[in-house]
This record gives C-alpha cells, sequence and structure tokens, in this order.
C-alpha cells in the first residue's frame, strides 16, 4: 500500500467506481507501453488508496510484465453504459501488485460486484461446471495510487487537475528499433480493422517511468502510419515506442470488440504519426449465452494450458521475488 494518500477527486471517484470499461498500460522491457481494456466493475477502496481489476493466467504475458514493472496506469476514458454520469477524463497512475491466490471471501464479493455492471450469474449445474475457473481461478491486480489527474473533457482538453506529484516534463526522444521504425504490418489493413471502433487510445512511457494513456482521434493515413491528433502539449516530442488500443463494447459487455498495436510514435511540430508494428485483436459476438460459454470455454483451457508449460508456478515465483537462474 502506498505511503502517500491521495484525496481523490469526487470526479475522479465516481469514474473509478462507475466506468464499466477502462483502458490499463503497462510497461515492456523495451521502453514501449501496451494499452488494453478491462472491466474493473468498481473494484476501489478510497481509504486505501487502490483501484484493482482481474485477469486471468490465460494470459500470463501481462502478468509476466506488471510482475516485472509494477508501474501501470489506468484512463476512465467513456462513460459508455456505466453508472458515472459526469464527462471527465481520468488517468490513474500508480504502483500494481498481484494476488495470485485471492481468498474465497475475496472471490466471492467479487461475484457480488460484477453483477450490477453484467447482470445476474448463471447458475445450475452445467453452468456451475463450465465456468468454475472462470470464476475461482481469477488474478487480481491491485493497484496504489501515486497521481490521479483529471480534465474537463473526455478528449483531454482542457486544464488538468492533478493529485499526487506534479507532470514531470516530456522524456526524452528513445533510440529506435534495430529493426527500424517504418510500419511492419499493412496500415490500410489495421485501419479498416478499426474503423467500427469509437474509442482510441495511446499509451507511452512517461518521464517518471510511468505510463501515460492519451485520448487520440485518427485523422488520416498513408503507407507511413496513422496520423493522429490529441490535445495540444500531450504528446511528447521526437520518437519513442507507444501502444496503441481501439476498442468497443455494448451494455454489459456483450459484444466486446478490441484491436492493439504495438509501434513507434513520432510527434513533430505537434503533428504525430504512429508506425503500427504489430496488431492483435478479437470481437466477441452480441449474445451474452454465447459469451458467457466461450469465457468459461477459454477459462478452462487457458488454466489447463499454464499448469502443463509451467507458467503458474513462472509468475508464482516472480511474485515471491524469485527470477529466473536466481
Amino acid at each position: 500500500m502506498t505511503d502517500t494518500h491521495l484525496a481523490w477527486p469526487d470526479t475522479a471517484h465516481e469514474a473509478i467506481t462507475g466506468d464499466l470499461t477502462v483502458a490499463v498500460a503497462y510497461l515492456t522491457p523495451a521502453g514501449g507501453a501496451v494499452v488494453t481494456s478491462v472491466s474493473p466493475v468498481g473494484l476501489a477502496n478510497r481509504a486505501a488508496n487502490q483501484v484493482s481489476f482481474t485477469t486471468s493466467l490465460g494470459f500470463p504475458k501481462k502478468l509476466e510484465r506488471i510482475l516485472n514493472n509494477p508501474r501501470v496506469a489506468l484512463a476512465y476514458h467513456t462513460r459508455t453504459h456505466g453508472f458515472a454520469t459526469h464527462s471527465h477524463y481520468v488517468l490513474a497512475q500508480g504502483k500494481a501488485s498481484v494476488d495470485l491466490q485471492p481468498s474465497v471471501q475475496r472471490l466471492a464479493e467479487l461475484m457480488d460486484a460484477t453483477e450490477p455492471f453484467f447482470g445476474k450469474t448463471k447458475h445450475g449445474r452445467v453452468w456451475d461446471w463450465l465456468l468454475r475457473e472462470y470464476h475461482q481461478e481469477r488474478v487480481f491486480v491491485d493497484v496504489d495510487l501515486e497521481r490521479i489527474s483529471t480534465w474537463p473533457h473526455l478528449s483531454a482538453h482542457g486544464p488538468a487537475t492533478v493529485t499526487g506529484p506534479s507532470w514531470p516534463r516530456h522524456p526524452a526522444t528513445q533510440q529506435p528499433p534495430k529493426n527500424g521504425t517504418t510500419p511492419r504490418i499493412p496500415v490500410s489493413k489495421l485501419v479498416r480493422r478499426i474503423a467500427a471502433l469509437p474509442h482510441r487510445l495511446l499509451a507511452y512511457e512517461g518521464a517518471d517511468g510511468s505510463p501515460v494513456i492519451l485520448p487520440v482521434t485518427v485523422t488520416g493515413h498513408d503507407e507511413t502510419g496513422l496520423r493522429l491528433s490529441a490535445p495540444p502539449e500531450l504528446l511528447p516530442p521526437g520518437g519513442r515506442r507507444a501502444g496503441f488500443l481501439a476498442h468497443a463494447f455494448r451494455p454489459q459487455c456483450v459484444g466486446v470488440s478490441m484491436r492493439t498495436a504495438t509501434g513507434w510514435l513520432t510527434v513533430d511540430d505537434g503533428e504525430a504519426l504512429y508506425a503500427p508494428h504489430t496488431s492483435v485483436g478479437m470481437t466477441a459476438p452480441p449474445s451474452r449465452t454465447v459469451m458467457t460459454v466461450a469465457n468459461g470455454l477459454l477459462a478452462k483451457q487457458g488454466l489447463r494450458r499454464a499448469r502443463r508449460n509451467g507458467t503458474t508456478a513462472h509468475l508464482h515465483n516472480l511474485a515471491a521475488g524469485v527470477r529466473p537462474g536466481a
């Protein structure tokens, strides 16, 4: 738990406890950032200065990187289908810890927390068997907050109110990767895949080592990359590794679509160009029953794979501070 208590602004607390889907960014060993979407179902403890979200052992790379570098950020960037009603953009930054073996009580509290956001949990002999791993093998990521920044608009335009340490200056330009900075995947294909995904964000490593997540608008593209627009002065000048997220979701997160990318960001005289290097995505059908069955089967498969290939033991060693070769 952090030594410094932050007096959360009420607008931040409302978004943290009420948004259905938020963006989470974590860092890579090469100084890049990966940004993805999660549904934290309001898991927060204002008195303890902590926010949480859950994931599964089926996504070991995310957990491994957070365990190796605990600095993360969460962006509360859309009020769509949630409970918060204001239009502030909220960026929370802090250090994460991973609870790989949550207590029975904590898992039960999670089940209660999900229903206002996702609806009633399916029960019955078949459903309980199908969803056993999905519900009982969750992993909690707990983030002790160090800074909360709020902007008066979801676009992050306007003056920011910062609770905690002041924002540092822009980070220095990074060394370009050995394989170059130009796109490694077809830009036009990426544009087609994100065309129907309205929420777009960019993440990079800030000067203090914490990820920064900002809302961006794609204003055009060519073979050199995506042309991005962001609020003035927020994108750092020069070149650097950066993550990109485009996503969409329906009420209760039925019918989720997401596309994440990693690549190289160049900002020159306020003009931003993003050259994508990798891109992965997923789309869930707009059927709660189909999605529930898929979640249950994927959780079973992911847990079996994690146990079989040693991922579970590896993550437990990382959480205990044991590094490979030590």
